[in-house]
């Protein structure tokens, strides 16, 4: 039985496949990578100072933290005050006491797109704990401390100590070399550790004194207060070099690479097509041809 419906045969369907295949897809002549970084504006930080002391007390079994700090800044922030008080329940009948005092007490941090810099400094400091209201902790003439951290550059840390420092009230001479202890009896124990400074290939850190306590004044009902105080910090991380962007020549793999400023009609890979595709697609259109001629004599010779 004859009918107008008739399948079309898979050689032919084979041949016009591969003819919409070649003629409509792109030749791809190379890669390209594309890298997204994600800039780093840089850090920085300084404080003048920052407590972490346990006060024992003679009436109670517990312990009252004092953590505190003056003049904790983050980039970019600046700050001058120059005493900080602060109060303890069962201390000083409740009554706020002078942590630090000082004529001077300065805390920097800057960030820029190429340097991020903290620095503190401090002139006449006296530091006071709990128990202790009329002899100082420690006394120091001038405290300074400084990181910075710029592109390019290694980080630079400082830290000094200058003048005369006192601890529990015996003047002390500091050195670099190893901490200082001072002990006096019937009041407590100091260990002061100067000038401390780490650096590495982004980020500084530099601590003019940093005191470990521990004291017994039995005054004001304080048993025992210890812990540890950090006069003057700056700490900096530097920014992120901007990336470098290295132009790719364009390459031609019929013609090897194009030089830099030839006409840009040599590369067709911008257009997805290439010197080849001309042929391609000729060569696709003889097979569709040759295809349908053969279908269509089959179909004559039936008849």
């Amino acid at each position: 039985m004859n009918s107008n419906n008739f399948r079309m045969p898979a050689r032919r369907l084979t041949v016009l496949a591969t003819a919409t295949a070649l003629a409509s897809a792109p030749v791809v002549l190379g890669g390209a990578g594309a890298a997204h970084a994600t800039g780093d504006h840089g850090r920085a930080s300084a404080v003048v100072l920052r407590t972490g002391l346990d006060v024992s007390l003679l009436n109670k079994t517990v312990n009252v933290p004092l953590a505190v700090s003056l003049n904790e800044v983050q980039a970019p922030q600046s700050a001058d005050r120059t005493a900080l008080s602060a109060r303890l329940d069962g201390v000083n009948g409740g009554k706020p006491f002078t942590v630090l005092g000082a004529d001077v007490a300065q805390a920097r941090a800057t960030v820029t797109a190429r340097r991020a810099e903290g620095s503190v400094r401090v002139a006449h400091a006296k530091l006071h704990v709990p128990g202790l209201p009329l002899l100082s902790l420690i006394e120091a003439d001038t405290i300074t401390a400084k990181a910075t951290c710029e592109v390019g550059k290694a980080p630079v840390a400082s830290a000094n100590v200058l003048g005369a420092v006192t601890v529990l009230g015996k003047r002390v001479t500091l050195t670099a070399g190893g901490p200082s202890e001072v002990k006096v009896p019937g009041v407590g124990e100091v260990r002061l550790d100067l000038s401390q400074r780490s650096t590495t290939t982004r980020t500084a850190a530099a601590t003019a004194l940093e005191l470990k306590v521990s004291v017994n004044p039995l005054k004001l009902n304080v048993a025992d207060v210890e812990g540890t105080v950090t006069l003057a910090k700056a700490t900096c991380e530097s920014p992120m070099a901007p990336p470098t962007k290295t132009p790719v020549p364009s390459h031609d793999p019929a013609g090897g690479p194009r030089p830099q400023g030839a006409p840009a009609q040599a590369d067709l890979a911008e257009t997805g097509g290439s010197s080849a595709t001309p042929y391609i697609a000729g060569g696709a259109l003889a097979l569709l041809l040759a295809g349908g001629g053969a279908v269509a004599l089959t179909r004559r010779r039936k008849s």
